[in-house]
């Protein structure tokens, strides 16, 4: 196992690019990604792990597929974009998963720009088996590495399509669209049935645009707490999914 110690090795400036700017990410078709979970995640999902970055010599037996580096905790501090970066820091080619052919529900995220609240999202339609997630208008970057941290591996399964919002009618494929709304036609969740549905959650601050909610057959809402205004967008989503997937399981 090659050891790097040097702050400015063409591999740390390598990583440190791919997690600091989007553009490079496309150019290269790489996401940087960190923890051994992730990297366990990504092998079993069939990702390429292209290079490994660490500071745990015993992984070297675990991962021979890809070229493994053994580096100090302060190299591996310089080359993550991340405050508290674990002891493996990894890139690997940009996971695709394509929408299947018909799916019974979708996910819509629009404006979405925290990758904190788009790794959770993913996260959460992964675990209630949600068909796919279509990003519109301008979401944070899908492969961000703090929205795959957040996703805890879902950026590697889970099905997601980036979508011009005039083309998103094509990629509903007939499925009723619902936009998360607090408007005052806004029907509560547990009178509306998502089954073999489409539910679009907007911007943190703003919501969904005027646009998007015209395309809607109805808003619904979260019914809470009066005092309470509203939930973290990524809390709201979790609540939705809920409702989706026990309409169409339960």
């Amino acid at each position: 196992m090659a050891r790097i110690t040097s702050r400015k090795n063409p591999v740390v400036r390598h990583m440190k690019q791919l997690g600091a700017s989007r553009d490079y990410r496309q150019a290269r078709g790489e996401c940087l990604c960190d923890g051994e979970k992730l990297l366990g995640e990504a092998v079993s999902c069939g990702v390429p792990v292209t290079c490994v970055l660490t500071s745990d010599p015993g992984l070297y037996a675990a991962y021979r597929g890809a070229d493994i580096f053994l580096a100090t905790e302060d190299v591996l501090r310089a080359a993550s974009p991340l405050k508290t970066p674990q002891t493996v820091l990894f890139a690997c080619k940009i996971p695709r998963t394509p929408l299947p052919e018909a799916a019974s529900n979708l996910l819509v995220l629009e404006n979405i720009q925290d990758p904190g609240n788009l790794g959770a999202m993913l996260r959460t339609a992964n675990a209630f088996q949600i068909g796919g997630v279509l990003l519109t208008g301008g979401c944070a970057d899908l492969y961000n590495p703090k929205t795959i941290r957040a996703s805890m591996g879902a950026v590697f399964r889970q099905p997601v399509e980036a979508v011009p919002l005039e083309a998103l009618a094509e990629y509903l494929r007939g499925l009723p669209l619902y936009g998360a709304a607090l408007t005052k036609d806004a029907a509560p969740i547990q009178a509306v049935s998502l089954k073999n549905a489409a539910v679009a959650v907007g911007n943190e601050g703003s919501g969904l645009t005027k646009a998007l909610l015209a395309m809607c057959v109805q808003c619904v809402r979260i019914p809470m707490n009066p005092v309470s205004e509203s939930l973290n967008a990524a809390a709201a989503a979790a609540v939705l999914m809920w409702e989706m997937y026990r309409a169409g399981n339960l």
